[in-house]
């Protein structure tokens, strides 16, 4: 039995771009005999909490990741600045955490047009992530493409610098031959030669590269949806996305190769089979996590100051009961039996500290002549 596990997985957060459903997503995984399964949208992690829990639930392994946009400097915002992929998954919690930093940063400094990052800041939060070069718009793949072989093992070296052993050489191989012969029209054509004689110049060179210098090789497929007759629908997304016709032949076209599915073991073998290592490195990487979310479920609330030696129940306690007695001097055994009951779900439920904040800036609001509103039925309270 072939083993194999997806690395490179865009779901339906990768707006616009990806269309895989969580669920069916894990469901068809499964389905493939995978017991581990990727997410790795583009510069986001909107949907890896769900993705972790979905995966937990039907017992398989989390791998928590984003293709992020690198470039030489994440705060220069110019037109000049070129953008390319990386491909960055969490080992392990720290991992996960830095991961989220990157995130963020890229999202709040390095906002231009994408979602940006630098060699830099890969290296002040490389801890506890493992790194590949992505697919072909990764920085290794368009120099091996458009410079020379020399200036690609100087930028794979400042990853090896960084990463260590957990830098990857990331390979998709792909057959146009069939799609080539079937175009439609020339136009088309011609795009899917473009395709086929970047694949053959650059995977190559991605394999000597990894051999050259020691640097483990994976296979990936570059997943946006599913099943291969998901294509239409994903195409249409892409449309959508960029503001181009179906029937437009000069946009990003993937409708013309169908060929970014959630393929088996066996059919990324069939393509791979000249570098089976590849193959047998996911297996290496998805042992490598070891992904714990030990703070998920968990409240974590501002410190709020109580007297000293008292309890934060007890405290919200003494609160409440002089309130009702300066508010309702004639407090009725029904009220207070009410106030017995919500404090007792307050604390069985560990929301003491939250609503003595709440009290706190509703307070602060009111010496302030601030008019203040509830939301929710917990604050209306």
């Amino acid at each position: 039995m072939v083993k194999f596990v997806h690395l490179h997985t865009h779901t339906e957060y990768s707006l616009l771009d990806g269309i895989c459903k969580i669920d069916e997503l894990i469901s068809h995984a499964k389905q493939l005999g995978m017991d581990a399964l990727s997410i790795t949208d583009h510069g986001v992690m909107y949907g890896a909490i769900e993705f972790y829990k979905k995966c937990k639930a039907q017992s398989v392994k989390p791998i928590i990741g984003m293709e992020g946009y690198i470039t030489k400097d994440h705060k220069k915002k110019d037109r000049t600045s070129r953008t390319n992929h990386v491909l960055l998954l969490a080992k392990n919690e720290e991992g996960y955490k830095n991961l989220m930093k990157l995130t963020s940063i890229s999202h709040l400094e390095g906002f231009y047009y994408k979602p940006r990052i630098d060699h830099q800041l890969l290296r002040r939060y490389s801890s506890g992530l493992i790194c590949a070069t992505a697919c072909g718009s990764g920085e290794i793949p368009q120099t091996l493409y458009e410079e020379s072989y020399e200036k690609v093992k100087d930028i794979a070296g400042i990853y090896t610098d960084i990463f260590g052993d957990d830098f990857y050489i990331e390979i998709q191989e792909r057959d146009y031959s069939d799609a080539i012969s079937s175009a439609k029209n020339d136009e088309i054509k011609n795009i899917l030669l473009e395709l086929n004689k970047f694949k053959e110049k650059v995977n190559p060179l991605l394999i000597k590269l990894s051999r050259d210098m020691g640097i483990p090789i994976i296979a990936t497929n570059d997943v946006h949806y599913i099943k291969k007759d998901d294509a239409f629908a994903q195409d249409a997304a892409v449309c959508v996305s960029t503001g181009k016709l179906v029937s437009d032949i000069k946009r990003l076209r993937y409708i013309d190769f169908p060929d970014y599915y959630l393929k088996s073991p066996e059919e990324m073998l069939e393509l791979h089979n000249h570098i089976p290592d590849s193959l047998e490195n996911t297996i290496k990487v998805a042992d490598k996590i070891d992904l714990n979310l030990s703070t998920l479920g968990k409240w974590y609330f501002p410190k709020f100051n109580i007297p000293k030696k008292m309890d934060v129940d007890i405290y919200l306690k003494e609160v409440v009961y002089d309130n009702l007695t300066k508010i309702f001097p004639d407090s009725t055994s029904e009220m207070k039996e009410r106030v017995e009951y919500e404090l007792e779900i307050i604390i069985k439920k560990g929301y003491s500290t939250y609503f003595l904040i709440v009290m706190d800036f509703v307070k602060w609001c009111d010496e302030k002549g601030i008019i203040t509103n509830t939301r929710g039925s917990a604050a209306g309270s």
